[in-house]
């Protein structure tokens, strides 16, 4: 599937010899990534085509005569579209090509050097590992650092990933981004000094049966352990009053692995949470308290009659969804308007759904992380068993994970713009070792 690559602006500067030319801000997953010139762009793709060959997909061609303004929106939303069908093959994405083009862009975007320096990923009981790092290492590698000094399995690292969180002042807590395997976590932490977050390491998965993988490895019950504590305490999960009392006392024992079972009956359980937002649905006017996991958007969706209305959208009735950028009081992806809508089935009724949310591309890499496991699980159903239909019985039309798909990144008309040390420590014991 494609990332959620964005240029929804574009400045006009000046050379130092006179000349004009164009500098596009190039966003991922919602934030300003790096800033590049069409030329810089070309020369990249020449470069991957040497690689790749000629199945790369088409980069919007040079014009040799002065633009008009419609010629510099076309090539604008071409560019979009060209990073949007390069970063849909791994291949290409895991290569030096690729990860060093971006590492580069993403430090002279801001003038950040080369050398070494200390980063802080926090647990999620508000615990932290100081790692040793160069200012551009990738999140991959960070993850790997982090891993091997909490001594988590290598084979399990993929069920982890390094996210971009905000604890407001009112005790509530943001996950704002999840950071992708080539982006470089201490640049990406210096370029939102607007908006204060930490760099936190939690589970990557929507599916709750993948927890029986992590089960063998103490680290990773640990991290699990923690994260589910959390969620409580921030009240994303839900248990009963009689859940919670067993939960406590499963908590004071401690038996993390029984916790963490019964855990897994509580509602939410391993879902993310949004803040809340806005929506159409059933009706204009409502707001939204929305989790996401487990094959479903769960909504309590307030109506404007102040009743409670609980919903839940099933991923399986989604035939599409996209993400709209509508303006930015900053200019700088801190202060967005973006909306999320999707076509879903409605009663045997197509229709869109609308949610208004700063974490729309959250929501969005959610969606897309819940179509992949349905479809590894589905891939990995059909590899174990081969099931022949009975002649007898018709079968129900559905929607099969294969069909739901999302476009990419839609900009619309834009708004104006408006101008302590603490113990470093982890679990019970981390080893600390220069790597």
């Amino acid at each position: 599937m494609k990332m959620h690559f964005s240029i929804p602006l574009s400045e006009e500067l000046l050379e130092k010899f006179g000349g004009r030319y164009v500098l596009y801000s190039v966003y991922l997953e919602g934030f300003l990534f790096c800033k590049a010139r069409y030329s810089q762009l070309h020369r990249w793709n020449e470069q991957l085509r040497q690689v790749f060959g000629k199945g790369m997909p088409a980069f919007p061609p040079k014009f040799y005569l002065a633009m008009t303004k419609s010629m510099a929106d076309e090539r604008r939303a071409q560019l979009e579209q060209y990073l949007q069908n390069v970063s849909a093959d791994p291949n290409i994405t895991n290569s030096d090509v690729f990860v060093s083009f971006f590492r580069k862009l993403q430090q002279d975007t801001f003038k950040i050097q080369t050398q070494r320096a200390f980063l802080d990923v926090y647990l999620a009981d508000g615990r932290y590992l100081r790692i040793d790092i160069q200012t551009s290492d990738t999140a991959e590698r960070v993850l790997e650092v982090v891993s091997y000094k909490i001594e988590l399995s290598r084979e399990l690292i993929g069920y982890f990933s390094l996210f971009l969180i905000q604890d407001h002042n009112n005790g509530e807590l943001s996950v704002v981004k999840k950071l992708a395997e080539f982006e470089l976590p201490y640049v990406s932490l210096r370029s939102m000094k607007e908006l204060p977050c930490k760099l936190g390491i939690r589970k990557w998965y929507m599916d709750p049966s993948f927890d029986k993988m992590l089960m063998d490895c103490r680290t990773s019950v640990n991290l699990l352990y923690i994260q589910v504590v959390q969620e409580i305490e921030k009240k994303w999960l839900k248990p009963t009053d009689g859940q919670m009392q067993k939960l406590q006392m499963l908590q004071k024992a401690p038996n993390k692995m029984k916790f963490l079972e019964l855990a897994q009956e509580v509602q939410h359980y391993g879902y993310i949470q949004l803040d809340p937002c806005s929506c159409d649905y059933p009706e204009v006017g409502c707001t939204a308290a929305v989790h996401v996991g487990n094959n479903e958007i769960s909504c309590y969706i307030k109506l404007p009659s102040n009743q409670i209305k609980e919903v839940s959208f099933k991923i399986n009735r989604v035939r599409c969804w996209q993400v709209t950028f509508l303006g930015s009081i900053t200019g700088q992806g801190l202060d967005q308007f973006l909306e999320l809508r999707f076509e879903y089935n409605d009663s045997d009724t197509w229709r869109w759904i609308v949610f208004n949310t700063k974490q729309a591309f959250l929501l969005s890499s959610c969606l897309k992380k819940i179509i992949s496991e349905q479809l590894m699980t589905t891939k990995s159903d059909q590899e174990m068993q081969i099931e022949l239909p009975e002649p007898d019985k018709a079968k129900k039309p559905s929607i099969h994970p294969s069909q739901i798909f999302h476009s990419g990144f839609k900009p619309r008309k834009r708004m104006p713009a408006s101008k302590s040390n603490e113990d470093d420590y982890v679990f019970d014991k981390i080893s600390e070792e220069d790597l």
